[in-house]
């Protein structure tokens, strides 16, 4: 059930292992993908260096040369999940994702998934070399839709046979066991007999109501950053059958979007809308005031709980300041011509182009400006270029905000997925409300939970979704052989 990145991970690992499958998918064909279609395709894994990466990537002569690609062990995935967690994940589960990351990127590639080198958004050129930062190194060529689409592809040289339109709407079970599932297609309900369940249907942030039951009031009137379709029904229909649930509940991520931005993903656009270039400038409230620390870690370590702040903030909205000193420095993203953005020479006439209160931001700009101390500015590295004495801080990348013209970027938050849902083992088998596997249903993808809490290391939810989604298509296939 389901057809993005996790899902499809399922069905060709289920195909691999000599099962007959069949993928079932909400949305139309022509919105095919969930939420992997909106994402940038960014993918974290451990790896050992460029020796690594040659067996995933095809890596020029050039490149090679030109790049330091780093490392990313064990060990720095696991801190990494841990810290930016506030070490509440599932240890269990943590160890499976990290442990088979690099063998299971191995795998995609060796099926025809195509991985390049994160150039333009996790490398930045020092002394003549691109290095690569924030462990985060490989994306799928093509991005989200690029994955999505070779992953489709392969499934259906696999045998796969996918019906879009196809809305699951309920499980079916003999004495506990599940045995098939109720269709929606074309308004006509139908029964599809199976041996075993896949579920990978994402999360609920497409949902409102369930966004302010579980996540709070005010989460309602967020901005969906991926599909419509991703309503979480899925995890209601194994709860309703004796499923465990499990995970931040009231967690979820959520990243600084466009203020204008539509209320959910533009196929079009996809991904663009987001602006996580903010380490290198300020974000200010319409009232002036600057309320998280932007060079507290790297990008990759805290943009996915920031959305969370910017909603708290009055009218939803922040804005984005930098100035011609680090505008070389901007992704991609805030490029696009339809990003909301005003330049201007000056402190003052930025405040009124962006509605942000003039007497409030002009005092927070020379409070900013007097507080940051001397030092080398490194965008690679934590480089502990910082101010001192105003709160709150700014831990890195701190620089003075005065070569004009300035530039100033409106958003507001945009919710990914949630990070609550069902309990699954390390075996992929979901769980029931007395830690007992419900015979033949199993989950993988957005709507399980236990992995993230708080926060989320950028491109670990790409990984998780393939790691136990080929889990789970080959545990399927085995236990219904």
């Amino acid at each position: 059930a389901g057809a993005g990145n996790a899902a499809l991970c399922a069905a060709i690992a289920a195909a691999e292992n000599g099962a007959r499958v069949l993928v079932l998918e909400r949305a139309p064909e022509p919105e095919n993908g969930g939420n992997s279609r909106f994402t940038a395709g960014g993918i974290r894994f451990v790896y050992n260096g460029c020796d690594d990466l040659l067996d995933i990537c095809d890596l020029s002569e050039e490149e090679i040369n030109n790049s330091d690609f780093g490392s990313y062990s064990e060990s720095q995935f696991f801190d990494d999940m841990f810290r930016v967690t506030e070490f509440r994940c599932d240890p269990d589960l943590v160890e499976v994702l990290v442990k088979n990351s690099l063998d299971t990127v191995r795998w995609l590639r060796h099926k025809g998934v195509r991985f390049i080198p994160m150039y333009g958004r996790q490398a930045f050129k020092v002394d003549g070399k691109f290095r690569f930062w924030g462990g985060l190194t490989v994306e799928a060529r093509g991005g989200g839709p690029g994955l999505v689409d070779m992953e489709t592809a392969i499934a259906k040289a696999a045998g796969v046979e996918i019906r879009y339109g196809a809305r699951v709407m309920a499980l079916q079970h003999d004495n506990g066991t599940i045995n098939g599932l109720v269709v929606r297609q074309d308004g006509i309900n139908s029964t599809v007999n199976c041996r075993a369940v896949v579920l990978a249907t994402g999360g609920f942030q497409a949902n409102p109501e369930m966004r302010t039951r579980y996540l709070g009031p005010g989460w309602e009137l967020a901005k969906v950053r991926g599909t419509q379709y991703n309503t979480g029904e899925g995890i209601q229909m194994a709860l309703d059958i004796g499923a465990q649930s499990h995970g931040h509940w009231s967690g979820c991520h959520a990243v600084a979007w466009d203020l204008n931005a539509p209320p959910h993903g533009d196929r079009n656009v996809a991904d663009l809308f987001q602006k996580h270039s903010y380490p290198f400038g300020l974000i200010v409230n319409v009232d002036g005031k600057r309320f998280v620390d932007e060079g507290a870690d790297f990008r990759n370590y805290t943009y996915a709980k920031y959305g969370r702040e910017i909603l708290k903030q009055p009218q939803r909205a922040a804005f984005q300041l930098f100035d011609q000193k680090s505008k070389h420095l901007l992704r991609d993203e805030y490029f696009i011509q339809q990003a909301t953005m005003v330049e201007s020479d000056t402190i003052e006439q930025l405040a009124k182009g962006l509605d942000i209160n003039v007497p409030g931001l002009v005092r927070t700009i020379s409070d900013y400006n007097d507080s940051v101390q001397e030092g080398e500015f490194n965008p690679t590295d934590l480089d502990g270029k910082r101010t001192i004495g105003i709160t709150p801080p700014k831990s890195n990348w701190a620089q003075k905000l005065d070569s004009p013209p300035y530039i100033g970027y409106a958003v507001t938050c945009g919710i990914t997925f949630t990070f609550g849902g069902l309990k699954i083992d390390t075996r992929c088998r979901v769980q029931d409300t007395s830690d007992v596997p419900i015979p033949g249903l199993y989950a993988a993808g957005e709507l399980t939970g236990g992995l993230f809490y708080n926060n989320y290391p950028g491109g670990a939810g790409l990984m998780a979704g393939a790691v136990f989604g080929k889990i789970a298509g080959k545990e399927a296939a085995q236990s219904s052989a």
